[in-house]
């Protein structure tokens, strides 16, 4: 969704190089380390943030963990910014820059998880190489995740949860966990959902939250 400029937004963002880095130049790798306390401390990261209610939430459950939110509109990176200076996050990052450069942002085997919410479904069958679970974009967080690491997607849209079931297992993906209906797995798995924003309004309204984890071989 495409929010209404700020003028207070854009300000605060050029205001705080520090805590966001505004498109970077994909030829040169961000020096992440000096921009965390402690950079060995576990990297997770999201694309397409919001006005980063899950970010910004995991960022202050989780202090022991460093967090980069991914978001092109500047006025919504001023929110999360808003946000991180009022909670002091120090472990959270903000990148305004496009998805479409993430094997640029993040050194090879430096991510220990990925995560996907609410993402563009881009409906349309030739607009599916902008679908953030399209194999080219699978190919980039392979190269950025560890061996170890993880991805992590929501969504209310059925097509895209089929399409990216579909993408990811044609891809060799491993599927650790899947459900059609999140909000009504089991009460373990529901207490550690963050709900992102948008996710809070379409369950509130009753329509069923879909979700994947799921790792490369």
């Amino acid at each position: 969704m495409r929010l209404r400029n700020k003028p207070w937004a854009v300000k605060l963002v050029d205001e705080h190089p520090e805590s966001v880095l505004q498109d970077p130049n994909p030829e040169v790798k961000i020096d992440w380390e000096n921009r965390f306390a402690d950079f060995s401390r576990p990297l997770e990261v999201e694309i397409g943030s919001g006005k980063g209610q899950f970010i910004t939430t995991l960022a202050q459950q989780h202090p022991d963990r460093n967090y980069v939110a991914i978001e092109l509109q500047t006025t919504a990176a001023g929110i999360i910014l808003r946000t991180k200076l009022e909670k002091k996050l120090d472990n959270l990052q903000i990148l305004r820059g496009d998805a479409i450069s993430i094997a640029s942002f993040f050194a090879e085997n430096s991510v220990d998880v990925l995560y996907l919410n609410f993402s563009d479904p881009w409906p349309k069958t030739r607009h599916e190489k902008r679908r953030l679970t399209y194999k080219d974009f699978l190919k980039n967080y392979q190269t950025i995740l560890k061996p170890t690491g993880h991805l992590e997607f929501k969504t209310d849209n059925s097509g895209l949860f089929s399409y990216s079931l579909m993408s990811l297992n044609n891809f060799g993906m491993v599927f650790d966990f899947v459900s059609v209906d999140l909000h009504h797995e089991n009460e373990e798995i529901i207490t550690k959902n963050v709900e992102t924003e948008y996710e809070h309004k379409f369950a509130s309204k009753g329509n069923p939250i879909y979700a994947l984890h799921a790792h490369f071989k």
